[in-house]
């Protein structure tokens, strides 16, 4: 294993156990990828995130084929669909986070109630149709999605987040949680929530340009 391939590797294995520490994930549910070479490197199915190890994490290629003996997720095509359409992002995060994944289930998307909804990169974050789970109709509901917002819901089934690199796809998903949150407990007050404007929110898209997370990316290029 090249050393690229194993401290991508090890900072998958980081954020997942990072993801359920901020209580966004439980059990094995979600998955988290990087771009690779011609391809990815993602989570593998089924395996306890505090029993991965660097030889569990998978490499498929773009053109959907696995590393020999290893599972990758379930959802490895979307990931790649990600990749397709986003060549901004270098990192995919998927997980079943409970208000996001509520918000999903009314099949609603999060409107503009807060500026830090621009961290998306539009004026809401979108729920996409509901298919089953590792289908290619999700991946192409998916893929209109993503096109869209850098954080997206899957109806009745959670959210995904892809962002440059994994510490900014992780802190979009944490963000998109909180607004999720928000847009709960607004709801439970009253149905007609009051929004910003675009005219506001092509403001804070302009500003999102320089602010944000800032990290060092040179770990997570490929």
């Amino acid at each position: 294993m090249n050393l690229l391939r194993k401290n991508l590797s090890e900072k998958i294995i980081e954020s997942c156990l990072e993801m359920v520490r901020l209580g966004l994930n439980q059990g094995t549910a979600g998955n988290i990828s990087v771009r690779y070479n011609d391809g990815m490197l993602i989570t593998p199915s089924g395996v306890p995130y505090d029993k991965l190890t660097v030889d569990h994490i998978v490499y498929v290629s773009n053109e959907h084929e696995f590393e020999e003996g290893k599972i990758p997720s379930s959802e490895w095509l979307f990931h790649l669909i990600c990749y397709e359409v986003r060549v901004d992002c270098d990192a995919v995060i998927h997980n079943h986070a409970i208000n996001s994944t509520a918000i999903s289930i009314l099949n609603k998307p999060i409107p503009a109630i807060h500026y830090m909804v621009a961290a998306s990169g539009g004026y809401e974050i979108p729920c996409v149709s509901y298919a089953t789970f590792g289908s290619p109709k999700l991946a192409e509901y998916v893929k209109e999605g993503i096109k869209k917002s850098k954080a997206i819901l899957l109806q009745h089934h959670g959210m995904i987040t892809c962002g440059e690199n994994l510490d900014k796809a992780l802190w979009l998903a944490h963000e998109t949680e909180v607004l999720a949150e928000l847009y709960l407990k607004t709801l439970a007050i009253q149905p007609e929530i009051p929004v910003l404007e675009n005219n506001e929110m092509d403001i804070v898209l302009g500003k999102f340009s320089t602010y944000g997370l800032r990290v060092d990316t040179d770990d997570i290029k490929a």
